[in-house]
């Protein structure tokens, strides 16, 4: 199997997968689809129901949430951002990447990871979608169908591949933004700003433990990042990179996230969650307000386009046997998978996306610090791209894998969950718990990493 391939002008389903792709090949010119493609998969109904969970779920009043959103979604995007630099520069996915810091058998590990993230972020997605298509049909069409609708839609456009991705992207965030500038219209009148409850340590716990989510959500893309502009040309400028993926994400997620807290201040909406909060914020428009909610449904489209896309060549990363399937295979195995776990799971929404978001956090974290402290410490942005499928050539990676371990230890010490508070966070505040799990096992990684690393490579030599 070639270890580099070129990537011709090609129509129909995209055929390469992992291979890394030529710098002569790269024919993706366009800088701003790094703002519009993340820009697109954001601004969606995920993003919105983030946000609405921060007065009821967690109790916290209105400023207090805003500083936590700019705050955490600032914080979360910047990995994001940074790994979407390498996309150019190696032409190689982010996940393959994850080999010049875990080695062969540590990025099969975290490729399974990402595999489970990419179906449960697919899973929570179209259950958002398909509660609003239940709501603006009055259940005529049911969530189980509206889930296969969504799901059928989305797995349209990521079997095709690249190409097609970055084209449904440029354009999917025209319609939802007049969409949501209406919505905001037609609901302003009634926002309410909810006082700012009494700083203490149970409110400090709810604003760290909401942060976990909104962190979670934004650098929930981490491991997507460098997929989407590896046929960029490998002199396409870092910082333009970085600029315009960094905005793309934080914009989108910021103005969402307070749409989402303003319509859980609006006394006709209270109770309502994910999709039936929007559906209620337009009932005011009557059957234009439906029609506009059926259109927002098809958000859920472009937020889930890039899971299943990268699912595909996650699953390749595994062995070169999973390689040697076609990356559009996963793809559809993937949306049958989700599509299997959505239609049970749609009945409790609000604890699935917060418990779900909060574990998302806690494995990103940790491996997002040692690709960046391999990156800065020990290659200082040096890489032999071409080592990419050579097994001997890469490191060991025993050193990233005890510093995932050990990153994940402190998560599991710092997290705090429906059904379980870890020791470190009870002790900050009984007996509810702060999350703190994503923070420890950033730092844990960190710390474990810098000390194992330069033994690995004097005993290894790479």
């Amino acid at each position: 199997m070639a270890d580099v391939v070129e990537i011709p002008e090609e129509e129909g389903i995209e055929t390469h997968g992992i291979e890394r792709v030529s710098p002569k090949a790269r024919v993706h010119v366009r800088i701003l689809d790094n703002f519009t493609m993340w820009f697109s998969a954001n601004l969606v109904l995920s993003t919105v129901s983030l946000g609405a969970l921060a007065i009821p779920l967690f109790g916290l009043g209105f400023w207090d949430s805003i500083v936590i959103i700019v705050l955490f979604n600032a914080l979360g995007v910047l990995p994001v951002a940074f790994f979407s630099t390498l996309g150019p520069k190696l032409g190689l996915r982010q996940m393959t990447i994850s080999r010049f810091s875990f080695g062969w058998v540590g990025a099969a590990i975290m490729a399974c990871f990402n595999v489970a993230a990419c179906i449960g972020w697919s899973a929570v997605n179209v259950i958002i979608g398909g509660q609003l298509v239940a709501a603006v049909t009055h259940d005529a069409v049911p969530r189980w169908a509206g889930v296969l609708i969504i799901a059928a839609l989305t797995t349209l456009v990521s079997i095709y591949g690249y190409r097609y991705v970055h084209r449904y992207e440029r354009y999917a965030w025209i319609p939802m933004a007049i969409i949501f500038l209406i919505i905001t219209a037609v609901a302003a009148p009634h926002f309410r700003i909810v006082p700012t409850p009494a700083l203490h340590t149970a409110e400090i716990a709810s604003m760290v433990s909401f942060g976990g989510a909104i962190y979670g959500f934004a650098t929930g893309w981490s491991s997507y990042a460098a997929d989407y502009n590896v046929n960029q040309p490998e002199d396409t400028p870092a910082r333009r990179v970085f600029a315009m993926t960094y905005l793309g994400v934080f914009l989108a997620c910021v103005l969402l996230e307070t749409l989402g807290l303003f319509l859980t201040t609006v006394p006709a909406l209270k109770g309502k969650e994910g999709g039936e909060l929007l559906a209620g914020a337009v009932a005011p428009l009557g059957g234009f307000g439906d029609v506009l909610v059926g259109l927002l449904a098809l958000s859920v489209v472009a937020n889930n386009i890039p899971n299943d896309y990268s699912l595909g060549l996650s699953m390749q990363v595994i062995s070169r046997s999973f390689q040697r399937v076609p990356r559009w295979v996963w793809t559809l195995a993937g949306a049958i998978l989700y599509v299997l776990i959505a239609l049970p799971a749609s009945q409790s929404f609000g604890a699935t996306l917060d418990g779900f978001l909060l574990i998302i956090a806690y494995w990103l974290g940790p491996w997002s610090i040692v690709l960046i402290l391999e990156h800065l410490l020990f290659r200082r942005g040096s890489y032999n791209a071409d080592d990419w499928n050579r097994r001997s050539r890469l490191p060991l990676g025993w050193a990233a894998l005890c510093a995932m371990a050990v990153g994940l230890f402190g998560a599991f010490l710092g997290m705090s969950q429906e059904y379980f508070v870890g020791p470190v966070a009870d002790l900050v505040n009984k007996p509810y718990g702060v999350d703190v799990g994503f923070e420890l096992g950033i730092v844990l990684a960190a710390v474990v990493y810098v000390i194992l690393r330069p033994i690995e490579l004097r005993r290894t030599g790479r």
